[in-house]
């Protein structure tokens, strides 16, 4: 007598380990493989691009906040960012000096002024920070010596952004030109950056500022700063201050104005949403190519397909096939997308001198990765009906 076993599990090697089905789809074409990895890693090279250039320009709003030397800013509520900042009362500044736990203010004066490049004599728009120069305001060290002081104070005299364009000219200590049609020496030079709202800077003193900008008084500051004595909690005192003072001005800690002002740029402007766009467009074309892949594959093992599930293979194997085949296509396709990347990164910094600098930060690393499994695993999802679906009878009718 013969026995016969019957079994609907689905089959499996002697090593009782599943057979991999879904990286041997994908080699048996493997044109269609470099296709598709090449697909996703391009998505993958936009999205680190768009994510990079959207944080470099977000970063060069910001990163001079990182050289003020203050716990504490005091700003106009009219002022949208520090490059249109509306001036306030010095008075509030000595209002907010009484305060416990308050150990310097120190006014800032703020300006656009026209450069004109000596060698060109083509003028342009250049940044000017002013400041009281026995004030420690900066920390940039050219600032806090000595030698740096006295050359503040000297008339017509300033320092010129390392930083700034070319197109400013040459920036030779000693050199004389103009701005704002007055002429100018140039004493030092400094390490700042000029923002997305500016193509240099420059730093004088409040005596020197008065001199170029004529009538603005000094008793009308842009940006207040508080220093705090050690051990005073920022959040305790900023509510002092806030409480003490009217309110035609605002007041912030280093961390909220950094965050205010990343904000004007990232919602008010259009810097958000045309980098936000850009993502949105490479996860929509990554999605496309890994769902033509996927979808051309389910359709030339159609007949495959439908023989596992005849012989007991269900419809969760099959989908659980072209979901891997989606998975190891994403972690195909981002790796040389991050390595391209880092490659670029470098080359825009490099070609812009600094001004704009590319940084890959581990939570963008994460976050891309996150995008491009959402990203392929969609693809799949859409793609696997066809194959979950098939009928065996009608295949091989």
């Amino acid at each position: 007598m013969r026995l016969r076993i019957r079994s609907s599990k689905p089959f499996k090697s002697a090593s009782t380990r599943p057979i991999p089905l879904a990286w041997y789809n994908l080699l048996h074409e493997r044109a269609r493989l470099l296709v598709a990895v090449t697909g996703v890693a391009f998505a993958v090279l936009l999205m680190f691009l768009n994510l990079g250039f959207l944080g470099a320009l977000l970063n060069t709003t910001t990163n001079f906040y990182d050289q003020f030397n203050g716990d504490i800013f005091l700003i106009s509520p009219q002022s949208l960012e520090i490059s249109s900042t509306k001036a306030f009362p010095r008075e509030r500044l000595y209002q907010a000096a009484g305060i416990e736990g308050v150990e310097r203010v120190m006014p800032l004066y703020t300006e656009y002024a026209l450069w004109k490049n000596p060698e060109t004599k083509i003028s342009r728009a250049l940044f000017v920070y002013a400041f009281n120069p026995s004030d420690p305001v900066f920390l940039m060290p050219e600032l806090n010596t000595t030698e740096g002081r006295r050359a503040l104070l000297q008339p017509n005299a300033a320092f010129i952004d390392r930083r700034s364009r070319p197109e400013f000219g040459p920036q030779t200590l000693g050199l004389e030109t103009e701005a704002d049609r007055r002429r100018i020496t140039i004493a030092g030079q400094y390490d700042l950056g000029g923002g997305f709202a500016a193509d240099g800077t420059l730093i004088m003193s409040d005596q020197n500022f008065l001199r170029y900008f004529y009538p603005r008084p000094l008793n009308q500051v842009n940006l207040g700063l508080v220093l705090l004595a050690p051990g005073a909690d920022p959040q305790r005192v900023k509510a002092a201050i806030a409480d003490r003072l009217p309110t035609d001005v605002e007041v912030y800690t280093k961390a909220e104005i950094v965050l205010k002002e990343s904000q004007f740029w990232l919602q008010t402007t259009s810097i958000g949403f045309i980098f936000g766009l850009g993502v949105l467009v490479s996860f929509v074309v990554g999605t496309v190519i890994v769902y033509q892949i996927l979808y051309t594959d389910i359709r030339d093992h159609l007949r495959e397909y439908a023989t596992l599930k005849a012989i007991g293979f269900g419809g969760g194997y099959l989908f659980k096939t072209v979901i891997q085949e989606a998975i190891i296509l994403a972690v195909m396709g981002y790796i040389p997308g991050l390595i391209l990347a880092l490659g670029l990164y470098e080359l825009a910094t490099r070609a812009t001198a600094g001004t704009l600098p590319m940084e890959m930060s581990l939570f963008r690393v994460v976050f891309v990765f996150t995008l491009t499994v959402a990203m392929c695993t969609l693809s799949g999802l859409i793609s696997v009906r066809k194959a979950v679906l098939a009928d065996p009878a009608e295949v091989f009718a």
